[in-house]
């Protein structure tokens, strides 16, 4: 019989949670709501308890489990399991993950890494990293997260590597949650090229149905964005044109300096798809070093939201069966 692992991933709206087989196969996949009220103190027992639902109503038991594998916001250590500063969780002090997990489960071996992490794992083994011994993975959704690989190696650095979003793209540019001015994801995240679109939208002349939304202060999304300037609507053809510029000049950055085989585009924001594709294609070429233009792909991700479950499963399969 196959053994199975059980992958979570955390996010500021939900949780999503899977039972995976070793080969990576999801065989049960749920989502429960992220309360993030009180500073997040009800996010772990609701996991805990969910797991026990998930557990009763299928007749398995944890030990039926080699290990949990957790992807979370924040900045991990992950000797002692624990993580700190994930504000979109409302999580600013240190919370003590793994020891809460083997508290409620004694003996489960429990791993745990930072989300954009866990979905590059995800992405280098059942997506469109193909098994490349080196990839990136940039998440582009609400913020935007990286994710790094080398040598079949996640780069963490002293805790905090791989924050791609916070390379900065524009120094004059907008003010970053993170305190910083100018952040890539302050122009390359969905809220970013919002904004983008709201701050071009106060003195464009163009003529353009998704300026005239934004002046009349309609809300938009990115979706709306990229769709009109498929379109051909100009207005938004130009802030699809800036934030893209300026994801190919970071990625280009990135290859140069890393020269990965695959560098792969992930979070809600790609959902945009191959347009979006070319257009950082356009902009990334003429920032990278030109061997690198040969050896390092630029591709969409493949996994969709189940990127993050599945590396994290693989996080327990990596720790104890590799």
């Amino acid at each position: 019989m196959m053994k199975k692992v059980l992958g979570i991933d955390i996010g500021g709206t939900s949780v999503k949670l899977a039972a995976i087989r070793e080969n990576g196969e999801i065989f049960h996949q749920w989502d429960i709501l992220t309360r993030g009220q009180d500073e997040g103190q009800a996010i772990v027992p609701d996991i805990l308890a969910s797991i026990d639902d998930f557990l009763a109503k299928n007749d398995f038991s944890i030990d039926d489990f080699l290990g949990i594998g957790i992807g979370t916001p924040g900045t991990i250590d992950r000797d002692q399991g624990t993580v700190v500063g994930a504000y979109n969780l409302n999580w600013k002090k240190v919370q003590p993950i793994r020891q809460s997990f083997q508290a409620h489960f004694p003996g489960i071996p429990v791993y745990l890494e930072n989300d954009a992490n866990v979905a590059a794992l995800g992405e280098q083994w059942l997506g469109a990293g193909d098994k490349n011994p080196n990839m990136v993975l940039v998440t582009l959704g609400t913020g935007v997260g990286g994710g790094v690989i080398v040598n079949d190696q996640l780069v963490v650095g002293s805790g905090a590597a791989g924050e791609i979003g916070h390379m900065v793209a524009n120094p004059d540019g907008f003010q970053c949650t993170c305190g910083n001015q100018g952040c890539l994801e302050t122009v390359a995240s969905a809220s970013g090229i919002v904004q983008t679109a709201q701050a071009r939208a106060k003195t464009a002349d163009a003529n353009s149905s998704l300026r005239e939304q934004i002046k009349n202060g309609q809300a938009v999304t990115t979706k709306d964005i990229f769709q009109a300037a498929e379109a051909g609507d100009i207005f938004a053809e130009s802030v699809v044109e800036e934030c893209m510029g300026y994801l190919g000049h970071a990625l280009g950055q990135i290859a140069s300096v890393l020269n990965p085989d695959t560098i792969v585009i992930g979070g809600g924001v790609a959902n945009a798809g191959d347009y979006l594709l070319d257009k950082v294609k356009a902009h990334y070429l003429p920032h990278v070093y030109p061997s690198v233009r040969t050896t390092t792909d630029l591709k969409i991700a493949s996994l969709g939201n189940t990127a993050g479950v599945i590396g994290a499963g693989s996080l327990v399969i990596k720790n104890l069966m590799e």
